[in-house]
C-alpha cells in the first residue's frame, strides 16, 4: 500500500510574463536541467513566432497550446483476458501536461537549425490546427470515438 501521495510543490510565475503555465512549459523544455538556457529558447520562439505571425507570440502560444489540449484519451483495460482501449474524460492537470508534452516532443522532431526555430515552427502551426502535435490531438479524440462502444467499462 502506498503512503499519501505526494504534495504538489507550487511553480514560481516565469520573470517576463508572469505566468506559471510558462514555467510548466519551459520546465518540460529544459534539458539536463538548464533552466536558464530553457527561457532562452522559449523567449525566442516566442518573438520568432510574433516575427513570423505578426501578432502577439505570446498569445499565439496560448492559443496553440488550447488548440493541441485533448479532451478525451483511450485507457487500456484487460477485461476477461482481453484487453479493451476504454474512452476517458481527461483530468484538467493532465490536459495541460500532455498538450506542453506534445508540443515539446513534437518540436524537436521537427527540422530545422535551432530549437528556437523548431519550437516556433510547431507554435504557429498549432494555432493554426496544423502540425504534428494537432494531428496527435485528432488521433487521440478519433481512437476515443472509435472504442465509444467500450464506455460503459469506464474505471
Amino acid at each position: 500500500m502506498r503512503k499519501a501521495q505526494a504534495k504538489k510543490l507550487p511553480l514560481a510565475p516565469d520573470p517576463k510574463f508572469n505566468d506559471k503555465l510558462v514555467t510548466r512549459f519551459v520546465n518540460n523544455l529544459m534539458w539536463e536541467g538548464k533552466k536558464s538556457g530553457a527561457y532562452i529558447i522559449f523567449y525566442d520562439a516566442i518573438d520568432k513566432v510574433t516575427k513570423i505571425t505578426g501578432e502577439n507570440g505570446y498569445e499565439v502560444w496560448k492559443k496553440a497550446l488550447a488548440n493541441i489540449t485533448p479532451g478525451v484519451e483511450v485507457r487500456s483495460r484487460r477485461i476477461g483476458g482481453a484487453t479493451f482501449q476504454i474512452p476517458a474524460e481527461v483530468r484538467a492537470d493532465r490536459k495541460t501536461s500532455l498538450s506542453i508534452k506534445w508540443m515539446v516532443k513534437y518540436s524537436r522532431d521537427r527540422n530545422g537549425r535551432s530549437m528556437a526555430d523548431k519550437l516556433a515552427n510547431e507554435i504557429v502551426a498549432a494555432s493554426k490546427g496544423e502540425g504534428a502535435a494537432f494531428k496527435k490531438k485528432e488521433d487521440t479524440h478519433r481512437m476515443a470515438e472509435a472504442n465509444k462502444a467500450f464506455a460503459h467499462f469506464r474505471i
